[in-house]
């Protein structure tokens, strides 16, 4: 398959399902021809597609996330506009039809502007503005012929008013809501069985991280992180089913589907990682500290469609195929990706593989091979490069206390043992426990230090990073000058 067969697909980020305006502001209806606004109760502006843009002069990136006082109060030859917003939003029990004169670089123009309202569940949010340049149908309003037009626009004001008002807050995914705009029977409840490809990402050790930053920066941080991870996600056809705080759940084969779903969900993977090391330098200018992110993909038969009540739906996944792919992205450290034998033998490209492991998934019988992918060929031909240093020995061990982990809680009660190397991401750790391969503990070196166990070797354990406190390194030069 060439390049040219893989289908372009928009490539805006949609983030949280709980923070409405972000999903919005991935332009999942840029393709209307008429401008619109969406305004929240609190006068700012979370969302405005290009049509918009242009008719108001005012570039997108310039209002979205802006105060609408701050952009237009200023510009008393648009009052009349102003005013009609601000009624809009203020008026919380209606809706408003508006014929109204806006002044745009010296030209004046007439706009026909309706508003309804954003309701997130049984919440109304903000309003919905939907407006049309009607300028030159205005000039010949004496005309039947125009006025035929203007009519036929008043009806495709009120229809798209209405699909954004019933659509708006149930989905996240630019592609889910096209394909309910284009289907009549979209918002129905009901799913289908469907083999398709499943990825999910988790950042290491963010939970420890989120219990140290300041809550603003955190979300700064999470959201350029997402922003970025979802550009990926949806350069190769990927839906973004939804964020669980720092961790993404996407599919590869529904809604639309594709015969080489398993070969997007892979690129998708490796363009993901080949991101991170721009994230990191974003998140050093900005004083946050470095991310790291596992990927886990399966291949394999779920239920895909509409899951929930009527008063409230999300497009979703459902399955053992997806349980596992959950499994194997918990075996993940950090600048890995991880594939069964189901993606591999799904995937006619050439793919790069650094290493193998063998794993026994809890709820399943047997072992399962899982291959760690640094890259694929083919129509994709995309890699990345995950660096890491040979661990140093330090002048003297540094003993430590740790837990072994089963999820997020300690098992077994304290154990003992001792840090004898370090590098940058992992370390050589000594203990006379004995420890399993991908077992995952909580070491208390300067704060709570998470990693993972990568290899039994004769001089201790191999473990990997996957959380490190803030004052970890301090507490290593105790025991030696490592820097």
């Amino acid at each position: 398959m060439s390049k040219s067969n893989i289908e372009p697909v928009r490539t805006e980020p949609a983030l949280d399902e709980d923070e409405s305006l972000e999903v919005i502001r991935s332009r999942i209806l840029s393709d209307i021809t008429e401008g619109i606004m969406l305004i929240s109760f609190n006068g700012f502006i979370m969302y405005c597609n290009a049509k918009a843009a242009k008719i108001l002069g005012i570039p997108e990136k310039e209002m979205v996330g802006h105060s609408f006082a701050s952009l237009f109060f200023g510009k008393p030859e648009n009052d009349e506009f102003s005013q009609a917003v601000i009624d809009s939003i203020y008026d919380r029990e209606r809706p408003h039809d508006n014929i109204l004169t806006y002044t745009n670089n010296g030209n004046s123009l007439t706009l026909r502007m309706k508003t309804s309202f954003y309701i997130d569940g049984n919440e109304r949010k903000g309003i919905i503005a939907v407006f049309s340049d009607v300028t030159e149908f205005m000039e010949l309003r004496d005309e039947v012929k125009s006025m035929k037009k203007i009519q036929a626009l008043n009806d495709k004001l009120e229809l798209r008013n209405k699909l954004l008002s019933e659509t708006f807050g149930r989905f996240l995914s630019d592609e889910i809501v096209k394909k309910l705009l284009d289907t009549p029977d979209g918002l129905k409840l009901g799913g289908v069985k469907r083999t398709l490809t499943i990825l999910m990402s988790d950042l290491r050790g963010f939970t420890a991280l989120s219990e140290r930053m300041d809550a603003g920066d955190l979300i700064k941080l999470l959201n350029h992180y997402l922003e970025e991870m979802t550009v990926a996600i949806q350069k190769y056809g990927g839906t973004i089913i939804e964020f669980i705080g720092d961790g993404i759940l996407a599919i590869y084969g529904a809604p639309d589907y594709f015969e080489d779903h398993a070969s997007r969900a892979v690129a998708a993977a490796v363009e993901m990682q080949s991101r991170m090391p721009d994230v990191n330098k974003w998140n050093e200018k900005k004083g946050y500290p470095p991310l790291e992110m596992g990927i886990g993909i399966n291949t394999g038969e779920v239920i895909v469609g509409n899951i929930g009540s009527e008063k409230r739906t999300k497009y979703g996944v459902a399955g053992a195929a997806v349980n596992l792919c959950g499994r194997i992205e918990s075996y993940t450290t950090g600048g890995q990706i991880l594939i069964p034998p189901s993606t591999r033998d799904s995937i006619s490209d050439e793919l790069e593989i650094s290493k193998e492991i063998t794993v026994y998934p809890k709820g399943s019988t047997g072992e399962l091979l899982l291959s760690q992918v640094t890259g694929i060929g083919g129509s994709y031909d995309v890699r990345f490069v995950h660096e890491s240093k040979t661990p140093v020995a330090l002048a003297k061990p540094a003993p430590v206390c740790f837990y072994r982990l089963d999820g997020k809680h300690k098992i077994d009660g304290v154990l003992f043992g001792g840090i004898t190397a370090v590098a940058n991401d992992r370390a050589v750790f000594s203990t006379d426990t004995k420890l399993e391969l991908l077992d995952n503990i909580q070491i208390e070196a300067g704060g709570d230090l998470y990693c993972k166990v990568l290899k039994d070797m004769p001089e201790g354990y191999l473990i990997q990073y996957t959380g490190i406190p803030a004052g970890y390194w301090e507490w290593i030069e105790k025991y030696n000058e490592f820097t």
